[in-house]
């Protein structure tokens, strides 16, 4: 069975639009060169929508999962971290409350300390072509968590936990 996955990022050209339009706004982000994540940057992203595969996850986030299991997911710009969206797609400002479930999942990386305690995962989000800038977290790291954001269009994510970094753009429809 062959997949198809189409990769986008945030473009700085123009005003964001509504997700369904593909959102498009000046992010400053700029397509991934080719890394872990077998990605080039021959082909530019045009909108975050894009980003999402529903696919197998990577076979190193797949316990708990048959390895078939088609799953909505983004993966991170350096391939760290996959967001499993169980709230597929994601809404902003939901009306019956919070939905957005993501399951975050990061690449096994090198063993922590015995006696540490696990660090949060914190999510900085920014609305594209906007100033709008939110902090969440995710208590004990990488794990399963409710995300709301306040807008809808495309938010570009910086992920921090135990020393580690990855990004990645995220859509969030109106609700």
């Amino acid at each position: 069975m062959a997949s198809v996955l189409l990769l986008a990022g945030c473009t700085a050209a123009g005003p964001p639009v509504a997700p369904e339009a593909g959102p498009t706004g000046g992010s400053g982000a700029t397509a991934p060169e080719a890394g872990p994540t077998g990605r080039s940057g021959a082909a530019a992203p045009t909108r975050c929508a894009d980003r999402v595969e529903v696919a197998p996850l990577p076979e190193w986030a797949r316990a708990g999962f048959s390895g078939d299991a088609l799953i909505a997911h983004v993966l991170g710009d350096r391939g760290d971290i996959v967001a499993a969206l169980f709230g597929h797609p994601l809404t902003a400002d939901r009306d019956e409350g919070s939905r957005n479930k993501i399951l975050w999942v990061a690449r096994p990386g090198p063993t922590p300390d015995a006696g540490a305690a696990p660090a949060d995962l914190e999510i900085t989000a920014t609305l594209a072509g906007t100033d709008t800038t939110v902090v969440r977290k995710v208590a004990g790291g990488p794990g399963p968590s409710i995300v709301d954001l306040p807008r809808a269009g495309c938010w570009r994510l910086v992920l921090r936990w135990s020393g580690r970094t990855d990004t990645m753009d995220l859509v969030y429809a109106a609700g």
